[in-house]
């Protein structure tokens, strides 16, 4: 085992799959030389080369219309969108092209490409480097949505997107890039795309969360534990899209008591479709209404650092959701 902090575990994941697989490349602005803006990428060029580890043009239609360009010539690259919120002039390439490849040609075509993004709310991001658009990406059939939190997690399934015979949209989320490092194994191994984990059982109520919100949940639900005896499950979808159906109503019924979180705008959000299926598949084994919890239905978000933490359900919010939930 290594001890890995989420960005070390996602290079190891690119290195790794660099070296064992010389289809594997990655592209994007600043990847290269620079190791990227974040430095996931450090020290891929030197190792493999221009060719493989490419900078481009600042024009994400351009990095994603080119990984689709390779992978139907035998190649599987990784394209980096350097901040999510520079995702949209990508997106017709993402949900137009590359979502539909592989269907319109009635499976003679893979897109085998992993797209990666970095998102969530930063200090200093504010407007333009701050938003978590996921829920973009949940509602195209052909897309894989994947968002792991812990470091771990992460090196395994940024393995089974770059294997994966089409696209995979990776988001990682960058105040978690450093805020905690695990044992990470160094060998060879996947996490499978679609399966949710438990980080923590519990009898009382289910909480589903992913990012940084995930996180705050699992201190929260340790201290309300200590505090008030209350057990919370806490489980995180990891695939965003398709979602793990099986374990969200599985706990779900289990508790009868569902909150979903996360830092995301809340209308239409990815956990607007948890509570859909809870509500629908899950509706009498209930002891509560389905509750959510996210962003509200402003930009994202204020430079200001009071307006940015008021952005983001933060513990005392997530503690006042559980209890509620708990003791309804």
């Amino acid at each position: 085992m290594a001890v890995r902090n989420l960005l070390q575990a996602i290079h190891d994941a690119l290195e790794e799959e660099m070296r064992a697989d010389e289809t594997v490349l990655i592209l994007g602005e600043d990847v290269g030389r620079a190791g990227g803006v974040f430095r996931v990428t450090e020290g891929l060029q030197e190792e493999f080369g221009p060719d493989r580890a490419l900078d481009t043009p600042l024009a994400e239609s351009l990095i994603v219309g080119s990984a689709i360009g390779l992978s139907v010539n035998g190649m599987r690259p990784v394209a980096e969108i350097q901040f999510a919120d520079f995702i949209p002039p990508a997106f017709d390439q993402i949900v137009s092209e590359a979502a539909r490849f592989y269907y319109r040609s009635n499976g003679a075509w893979n897109v085998p490409i992993t797209i990666r993004a970095p998102y969530g709310v930063v200090p200093g991001g504010a407007l333009y480097h701050s938003q978590s658009v996921e829920a973009y990406f949940c509602n195209t059939p052909g897309l894989k949505v994947v968002a792991p939190t812990f470091p771990k997690e992460a090196k395994g399934l940024l393995k089974s997107a770059i294997r994966d015979p089409n696209p995979v949209l990776f988001f990682e989320h960058k105040r978690c890039y450093r805020l905690l490092k695990e044992d990470v194994p160094e060998e060879d191994y996947t996490v499978p795309i679609g399966e949710a984990k438990i980080h923590r059982e519990g009898e009382d109520i289910t909480v589903v969360a992913y990012g940084l919100v995930l996180h705050t949940a699992l201190e929260v639900a340790k201290k309300l534990s200590e505090e008030h005896g209350i057990e919370a499950e806490v489980v995180e979808p990891l695939t965003l899209y398709p979602l793990d159906r099986e374990t969200i109503l599985a706990s779900a019924r289990k508790t009868g008591k569902f909150l979903a979180i996360s830092e995301a705008n809340i209308t239409g959000s990815v956990t607007a479709e948890m509570a859909a299926l809870v509500a629908r598949e899950a509706f009498e084994w209930l002891d509560a209404p389905v509750m959510r919890l996210g962003a509200p239905d402003i930009p994202a978000a204020a430079f200001a650092r009071p307006m940015m933490d008021a952005f983001v359900p933060d513990a005392a919010r997530i503690e006042s959701a559980m209890l509620e939930l708990a003791r309804y």
